[in-house]
């Protein structure tokens, strides 16, 4: 599988594993600009796959709902650079949800997908790179995968977990990275590193496409 049939994988894996599991954002009901979710909703219907308007704002407050009411919601922001008009329902709501109200409720059950990062050809609102925004908040993880099988691993992990999720998916490796995917649901532990190298003498850190180029170095 390349990168975007496995995470087609993991979201086809949810689906037929949770049934209050859904997908929603621009365009998924027909696949999604890369394809992500192609076949999902002709497979499980358009109550479980849908479109929605174009207004991130909404499609995060939408998710923050669905989570609180105990199904699993998983949204997509067509490319990552348009994530910040829902910065507010992120960083305010959604992060914050579990501590404001004592650990009475939460949106854990949350997970956002976006297309992420340089693709070459983007220019200035198809290229961005976030995540920085996110990863000083507490009460959010942001997950950028580095390769298909991480990706599935991760992203499965991700749905599963009991904090909401912001999973970045590096757009210029969903076609031009390949490998042996299992087609059935596996897991990659969160918040722990991989090494890719050991030794002693420099440690360098990477995510998602710079890992790759930092592994050569």
């Amino acid at each position: 599988m390349n990168l975007f049939q496995s995470v087609t994988s993991a979201l086809d894996n949810t689906l037929a594993k949770d049934p209050s599991a859904v997908i929603f954002g621009e365009d998924v009901g027909f696949g999604g600009v890369f394809r992500c979710t192609v076949g999902l909703r002709d497979k499980y219907g358009k109550d479980r796959v849908f479109n929605t308007p174009l207004c991130e704002q909404g499609i995060v407050g939408f998710g923050i709902g669905v989570a609180v009411a105990g199904a699993t919601a998983i949204a997509e922001i067509q490319f990552a650079d348009y994530i910040y008009p829902a910065f507010d329902q992120i960083v305010n709501e959604a992060a914050k949800y579990r501590y404001r109200s004592g650990n009475l409720f939460d949106c854990g059950s949350l997970t956002i997908r976006a297309p992420w990062g340089c693709v070459g050809h983007g220019a200035l609102y198809h290229s961005q790179s976030p995540e920085a925004f996110f990863v000083h908040c507490p009460g959010i993880k942001v997950v950028i995968p580095r390769s298909p099988i991480e990706a599935k691993g991760l992203l499965l992990s991700c749905i599963e977990d009991k904090n909401p999720c912001i999973f970045f998916e590096p757009k210029i490796l969903y076609r031009s990275a390949v490998e042996q995917v299992p087609v059935e649901p596996y897991y990659i532990p969160l918040s722990q590193a991989e090494i890719l190298q050991e030794g002693s003498d420099v440690t360098l850190v990477a995510w998602g496409t710079q890992v790759s180029t930092v592994y050569l170095v």
